[in-house]
């Protein structure tokens, strides 16, 4: 069954470029490996040529996911979204009430997360702890390091 998935603007013109990065400039170097090897003579006793058709048969499975994933990926228009509440795309500054550290973190979908970025997946346990919730909540998440007491301070987009 296909699933979809939602993106920003950005994160699916990623996916396009490295579609078209994947079937433009990997299919040709795999192409000419194959012919490399197979003019090097007998392909039944052929290693490299084996090699180079088994990189092929793994570059169309990845294309052929990447083209499953655009097609049924949907782009998501935040001018439309609740801003008084936790959600996807919300940059949401909270405070550890243990130690009175705060961080920021936007929430994105699990293909855009990277943590030195700030971006955490929507469904990571801290994302999931806040989704949904408003401005002074205060929210109690089970991390694998135990529970963590946190104040949502302001939420943005």
């Amino acid at each position: 069954m296909n699933e979809v998935k939602y993106y920003s603007e950005e994160g699916l013109a990623a996916l396009k470029e490295e579609l078209t990065q994947l079937e433009v400039n990997e299919r040709a170097k795999i192409s000419a490996m194959i012919a490399e090897a197979r003019d090097k003579g007998d392909l039944s006793e052929n290693a490299e040529y084996d090699a180079a058709k088994e990189a092929q048969g793994l570059l169309e499975l990845k294309i052929a996911k990447l083209r499953n994933l655009i097609a049924n990926a949907r782009i998501i228009d935040d001018s439309k979204l609740d801003k008084s509440k936790v959600l996807i795309y919300s940059i949401v500054e909270m405070k550890n009430l243990k130690n009175n550290a705060v961080m920021t973190y936007t929430i994105v979908p699990e293909s855009e997360a990277d943590l030195k970025e700030g971006k955490i997946s929507v469904t990571s346990p801290i994302a999931k702890g806040l989704l949904g919730k408003k401005e002074k909540d205060i929210v109690e998440i089970v991390v694998p390091a135990g529970v963590i007491e946190l104040e949502i301070v302001k939420i943005s987009r």
